[in-house]
Order: structure tokens, then sequence, then C-alpha cells
């Protein structure tokens, strides 16, 4: 991996966990399915229209269109709906723990499912981090959480861990930004029919409001999914979603930092746990090297 690959994935690593907590600061003052659905619909077009700038077309490969509507539908209506839903009752650094978990689940369906060999050490890892989910949720069911809330992160990030295991390897042929704009249009439409069914809209005006709202459209909904895709097809999924290890870490600090969010000694010893999991199953996953055949003489 090179340095300009490191150094995207921890751009990305850090946006995405940022994310949690200005979508918190969002749902405080505006309902979470039409204040979403607002927001792709603003980065969609910007997307679009950069892409547009940067000389990409939007005649996408039958692939990429499927990958497009694929993720418009499980990342961006279901994953991202979902969570901003929960996150009226739910922390942001419960939301940003629970994301976490979709490598955790992306390689145990590659081993149970798709029959992908996984070393001892992967194993491991998925026992382990799943054990620290539990060590965080039990933790925290003293203080009180929404269950429901927590019900709708899980499913979210059920639907994420499919669309990116349905995806393997369908993004390629560039027009990157263009896919960005696009699946987060898609988004946008299914989110606007989902609006007058599931809530009342409410949007109150506030300059935290208005700040959270265009930061989290123009960082960890436009820059980072793009940076996301320029990781996928520089270094491939597996590696990519190495970074991943770091979200439960910036999600908790973040939310603790700018929320004031808890953060008690079973949910740090939980979240280390988690981390630590995921890197161990991505290591455990990454093909093993060749031997060279040795030479005579």
């Amino acid at each position: 991996m090179d340095k300009r690959a490191i150094i995207m994935g921890l751009a990305f690593a850090l946006m995405w966990s940022s994310a949690f907590t200005s979508a918190r600061i969002i749902v405080a003052d505006a309902s979470p399915l039409f204040s979403l659905a607002c927001r792709f619909l603003v980065s969609g077009i910007l997307g679009v229209m950069i892409a547009r700038a940067m000389g990409q077309s939007w005649h996408l490969s039958r692939k990429q269109w499927y990958a497009t509507i694929l993720f418009g539908v499980c990342q961006n209506a279901l994953y991202l709906g979902l969570n901003f839903v929960a996150m009226q009752t739910v922390h942001a650094s419960m939301a940003a723990i629970i994301a976490s978990t979709m490598p955790l689940l992306v390689g145990l369906a590659s081993w149970l499912l798709l029959g992908e060999r996984i070393k001892p050490l992967g194993v491991l890892g998925l026992m382990a981090g799943f054990g620290g989910v539990a060590i965080i949720m039990g933790s925290r069911m003293g203080a009180g959480i929404d269950l429901f809330g927590i019900m709708l992160c899980s499913i979210g990030v059920l639907a994420l861990a499919f669309a990116t295991l349905a995806v393997r390897g369908a993004l390629s042929g560039g027009n990157f930004m263009m896919i960005v704009g696009l699946q987060m249009l898609v988004g946008s439409a299914l989110l606007f029919a989902a609006t007058p069914v599931f809530e009342t809209i409410r949007v109150n005006p506030t300059w935290p409001l208005a700040a959270a709202f265009a930061y989290t459209t123009l960082v960890p909904g436009l820059l980072a999914t793009y940076i996301w895709f320029l990781l996928l097809d520089r270094i491939g999924p597996i590696r990519a979603a190495t970074f991943h290890f770091l979200n439960p870490v910036f999600g908790v600090a973040i939310a603790a930092v700018l929320l004031g969010e808890p953060l008690g000694l079973w949910d740090g010893f939980g979240v280390l746990v988690v981390t630590f999991a995921i890197l161990a199953v991505q290591i455990a996953r990454r093909p093993t090297p060749p031997v060279p055949p040795a030479q005579d003489g």
C-alpha cells in the first residue's frame, strides 16, 4: 500500500466517522428522512456538475449502473436513512460503533456464504469484534438505550454490507465522481418518496442545523464517498476496508468532543476490542503472496 493510498484512507475514515456527529445535530432540528433527501439532492446535483466539469460521462457501463443503483438504494436510502431515523434517540457514538461492524459482516458473509477461506486470526477477529460490540451494549444498558433505534442501525449496516459484497468489481472503468453524484440522486428520489409516508416534515432553522447540513453534504457526503471509490479502484476492497478499523475510535472521539457524549471505561475497552478485531479480520483476508520457486545452483 503506497503513501498516497494511506493518506486517502485516513482522510476517508476521519470524514466518514464525523458524519454520525453531524447527523445527530441535523436530526435535532429537522425531520430525518426529509433532511437526508435534501442533502442527497444537493450532493447529487453538485457531484454530477463536478463530474461533467471533469469531463466525465453519465453513459456508464451496465455494471456501473448496477453498482450506482444498488449503492443508491442500500447505502443512501436504507443504511443512511435508517441511521438518521435512529439518531433521534441513539447516540452518535453508538451508531458509529454499529456501522463500523460492516467489515466484520462482510468478512463473516464471505466466509460462510461465499466459501472464502479465512485464517485463524480472522476467525478470532470476528469473535472478538462482535464480543466488543456486546461489551459496549452491556455497558450502556444500565444507562438506557433505545433498542428500536439500535435495531434500525443494525438493519442499515446489514444493507451496506450486502451492497459492498454485491458490487465487487462493478466500479471499474472510471467516471467515479459521476457515479457518486448519480447514486446520491437515486437515494434522494427514494427518500423523498418515503418522507410523507413515514414522517411529518419539520424544520427548525438554526445555525447549527445550517452548518451541520452544509458540512454533511459536502464532506462526508460528497468528498468522502469520492475518495472511497478512488481507494477501491486503487487498492481493492479488501485492503481499502482495512481503514474501517479507525471508524470506532474516530466516531466515538468526535462525538465525545463535539457533543459531550459520555465515554465510560467499558465503552473505551469495547471500542479498542472492535478496532483491533476489524484490523485482524482484514489482515487475515489478505491473499498470501506466492512463494517464489527455488532456483537451481
